[in-house]
This record gives C-alpha cells, structure tokens and sequence, in this order.
C-alpha cells in the first residue's frame, strides 16, 4: 500500500488520514497488531518521528491502542470505528460539493448527478 503524500499539506497529517482510511476500510483489522513505527516510516519514505507524530493522532481519535509490551493494535470498538467511518465519507461528500460548486452546480444538481451515476453503475 503506498502513501500519496503532497508537499502542500503537513505530511503527519496526510499519513495520519490515510492510515485512518486503512483501519476503517479493514486493511489493519479491528484487534490486529498494528505495524511498528520504523516500518510504517520506512514504507512511507518519512523520517520515524513523523510517523510518531501521526500515529499519536490515531491513538488521540481512538483508532489505535498502544500496549507497553505488545506495541499497537487496532481497536476493536466499532463505534469509534463507524465514527471515523462517518466522518470520512461527510469529509468526501462535501468536497464533492465543493467541486461540483466549482463547476457550476447547486447541490441539489450535484446531488442529482451523483444519484443518476449511481443508477448507470
């Protein structure tokens, strides 16, 4: 799984949403040991305290759980999980609004195309 990391937003965050969006997603099961900070920075391509830093985001949302003598695990709570789910899809469903504006569109418009994709797929 590679990271897409842009030059134009704080890199510890952009790991931190895109690790979230694994975890409620099910690549990183809830219960499953998490991968250690120096393998995540590694695959990331980031220096380990970067990695640290959106790690320690994940833990402050709830979606990770730091053990002293097992490392990390992803939690089992499924409603912090739903949650984080939640709040992702309202963050895509307003930039879709937000871009659809750009063009032109109320959200009414916007709303309409999007149901009218829905039902040619």
């Amino acid at each position: 799984m590679d990271f897409e990391l842009q030059s134009s937003r704080p890199i510890w965050l952009q790991l931190s949403e895109q690790l979230a969006r694994r975890i409620v997603t099910g690549a990183y099961p809830p219960g499953s040991r998490f991968p250690t900070v120096r393998d995540l920075a590694a695959e990331a391509g980031v220096n380990p305290n970067t990695m640290q830093r959106a790690l320690g985001q994940l833990e402050s949302e709830g979606l990770v759980i730091t053990n002293r003598t097992a490392g990390r695990t992803v939690t089992e709570d499924v409603g912090v999980l739903d949650a984080m789910r939640k709040r992702l899809a309202a963050e895509l469903t307003e930039k879709y609004f937000s871009d659809m504006k750009e063009l032109g569109y109320s959200r009414a418009q916007a709303a309409e195309i999007a149901a009218e994709t829905e039902e040619e797929t």
